[in-house]
């Protein structure tokens, strides 16, 4: 039986799918409006038809984009209002009970959502990113992935989620402190673990033999004061030919990881351009910072959900007829998206003030110059639009405009 909650859920879905809706046909008219030129400040650096390649990418990315939102509306409620999630407990509840049932409960929405999403993924990575040079994945590789996505799901999810339930039913009314103090705990140890037992079952990690890059990168890396347990080279042009660098671990375990593909693309210089910005966001303690928040807004959100879990009205509204600590958590897991996406442009802007200051930093280590050069080769390989619709590119992205971007830093020459 529908209540007020039921009315409120569905403005919220309604609420974020047509902004969604509206920003996506923004981005496509702005990138197709700028699509026959190439911006002033690029014309120099980008050919009329990489520029024409990256808008085109973006048009179909954004396009396959409004079909998953729609699948996933349609998911969300038809597990909510649809009686999709009832269904699920009756089906559980009749085979098994306590932890293992909440477990069966949660992870068969889990496998329902893969499993729906599957013929996307397929297209995204076998369609759009083959039709536009980038794909290098086979068929086997990528149900290899799955395959081993879904296995560590298994052997680490379920054990972490039945601990979850079991400490909700019995540590009482205040069970969120326990919970969240597992949750943190949890996350603290797969950053030690990912390097070295995670990420090797997806890709290959080989040192970095390149003599040169690398006594220039430990000397960017001593006059930083960053301690690494190695510099790595992964092999992401086994699946793509976009290419990235990063950090990963935390600690002793910190390594850097080069893909292979960046490598293969920039010049010496330019590859540790982009090593001193993302020694940047360790300089300015940004990973601690979002790890640290990250943290704060789950013990937020587990409280909520210790006010909700009692309350009728939260299972009734979204259509569930029977109250129990695995529903409560499911339903929570899936309404709480639609509740707070108009908090996106805050968490963007957040991340865009972190690039900025990751820039200046690199700028004061390195050659801005060499940094420019290559933004614009990684924007040009990766085709990234450089005419991104202002209001989505405000809403969404984590990272500041190629344009905007790139004038900061030729401030600084």
């Amino acid at each position: 039986m529908p209540n007020t909650f039921s009315f409120v859920f569905l403005a919220a879905c309604l609420l974020t799918a047509s902004t969604r809706l509206w920003l996506a046909q923004r981005q496509m008219a702005h990138v197709a409006a700028h699509r026959a030129q190439v911006p002033a400040n690029f014309s120099a650096r980008i050919e009329l038809a990489a520029h024409q390649k990256a808008a085109d990418y973006t048009l179909a990315r954004t396009s396959l984009g409004r079909v998953s939102l729609a699948l996933d509306l349609a998911i969300l409620l038809a597990l909510t209002l649809g009686g999709g999630l009832q269904r699920l407990h009756e089906l559980w509840s009749a085979e098994l009970a306590g932890v293992a049932y909440g477990v069966a409960l949660i992870f068969s929405v889990l496998a329902l959502g893969a499993l729906l999403d599957l013929p996307l993924a397929l297209y995204r990575q076998f369609v759009i990113e083959e039709r536009f040079g980038f794909n290098r994945t086979s068929l086997r590789l990528f149900i290899a992935d799955q395959a081993k996505g879904a296995l560590l799901a298994v052997l680490i999810g379920m054990p972490v989620l039945g601990v979850v339930l079991w400490l909700m039913e019995a540590m009482g009314a205040n069970w969120w402190w326990s919970v969240w103090l597992f949750w943190c705990s949890f996350n603290l140890l797969v950053l030690f673990v990912y390097p070295s037992w995670i990420a090797p079952l997806f890709n290959k990690f080989s040192p970095l033999d390149d003599d040169s890059l690398r006594r220039r990168v430990e000397a960017l890396l001593a006059r930083s004061g960053f301690a690494t347990s190695g510099l790595f080279v992964m092999d992401g042009s086994r699946r793509s030919s976009h290419g990235n660098a990063y950090f990963t671990g935390y600690g002793r375990t910190k390594r850097i990881v080069f893909f292979d593909t960046l490598l293969n693309r920039l010049q010496p210089a330019e590859v540790e351009a982009v090593l001193a910005h993302e020694l940047g966001h360790f300089k300015h303690r940004h990973v601690l910072k979002r790890i640290m928040l990250h943290f704060a807004g789950a013990l937020a959100l587990l409280a909520l959900l210790g006010q909700l879990i009692d309350e009728r009205w939260f299972y009734l509204g979204l259509g569930v007829d029977t109250m129990n600590t695995a529903i409560g958590l499911q339903l929570f897991i899936l309404v709480f998206p639609v509740f707070t996406f108009m908090l996106t442009p805050l968490f963007s802007l957040a991340a865009r003030r972190d690039e900025f200051a990751a820039d200046r930093y690199a700028a004061e280590q390195v050659s801005a110059s060499a940094l420019i050069s290559a933004l614009v080769k990684l924007y040009e390989d990766n085709a990234a639009t450089l005419t991104p619709d202002p209001v989505h590119s405000l809403f969404y992205d984590s990272h500041p405009p190629a344009g905007l971007r790139i004038a900061r830093l030729q401030e600084s020459l």
